[in-house]
């Protein structure tokens, strides 16, 4: 869809994928082919690699930079993708947050892979709004709310009220794909299935020669953790397979709920070409209204 209108709009796509900015993480994160990319210019796909630390404030800023230019050059910037975090600081802007140091920063991310529950319990009794909002096995954030305490003293969930510092200031249309749940969850076991058949094993096993743990951030997280999991012996293909679709099904039905807050957003039914027109018909009477 991303690049159906691109191709109508002479737009460029920005990702805002949360996985897909790290490089040799390619099956894994259904990250957009050669033939995909040559087909409209795509941007923040392969930026860093898996053991670097990549932020939605960092997003905000990148993301922004590239908006001026598209933008300058005449063309259309779209976002295509469904991290949460990096839209929302984009379009409405990011705590003032201090810089971690790195030595915080890599303590607390050694304590969490090796005691993660232990980790979200302290995190509880420290920031428990913070807590309440994120689910037991999302390191990356568990991680950040203790490390901006370790380092300001103040709880995230704090500092996260403090006006936030917004990048630029554009008119957005906000769309998403609306599909039927029976058919999402579907369109999930078909497309675990052909990222098995596609070579997520090998993958895997490549970055696992190249060093990245999974312990890792932008490992430790469906897909890879499982893979890692059967490539070490503890389970077998089938079970990954089962574990991804049920994780990726998780990961779905809590995106749409983020997504659902939003009134922002309309919600475009049958994807497909019907989309496409309802998407390229609603831009035009945007324009025409302003």
């Amino acid at each position: 869809m991303g690049i159906a209108l691109a191709e109508a709009l002479n737009g460029e796509i920005i990702s805002a994928d949360s996985r897909q900015i790290f490089r040799h993480m390619d099956i894994g994160t259904a990250k957009p082919t050669d033939e995909e990319q040559a087909s409209a210019p795509h941007h923040l796909i392969d930026i860093v690699d898996p053991d670097e630390s990549y932020s939605a404030g960092q997003f905000a800023k990148d993301a922004a930079a590239l908006i001026v230019d598209i933008k300058r050059r005449g063309r259309v910037p779209i976002l295509v993708g469904g991290s949460g975090f990096y839209l929302e600081a984009l379009a409405d802007g990011f705590s003032p947050i201090p810089e971690i140091p790195d030595h915080i920063r890599n303590e607390f991310k050694q304590a969490a892979a090796s005691d993660l529950a232990g980790m979200f319990s302290r995190l509880k009794n420290l920031d428990p709004v913070l807590a309440d909002r994120l689910h037991p096995n999302d390191t990356q954030r568990i991680v950040r709310g203790l490390e901006v305490f370790e380092t300001t003293g103040q709880k995230l969930s704090e500092l996260q009220k403090i006006p936030r510092k917004r990048p630029g200031n554009w008119a957005v249309g906000w769309f998403a794909l609306d599909v039927e749940r029976e058919l999402l969850y579907s369109m999930i076991d078909r497309r675990v299935d052909w990222m098995i058949a596609r070579g997520l094993v090998e993958e895997v096993r490549q970055m696992k020669a190249k060093g990245y743990g999974q312990e890792l951030d932008a490992i430790n997280t469906f897909g890879y953790r499982e893979i890692y999991q059967h490539i070490s012996g503890q389970l077998r293909l089938d079970e990954t397979k089962e574990l991804i679709k049920t994780a990726t099904r998780q990961y779905a039905k809590r995106q749409l709920t983020w997504f659902r807050r939003n009134d922002r957003i309309k919600w475009v039914e049958n994807p497909g070409d019907a989309a496409l027109e309802t998407i390229l018909k609603s831009l035009d009477t945007t324009r025409g209204s302003r």
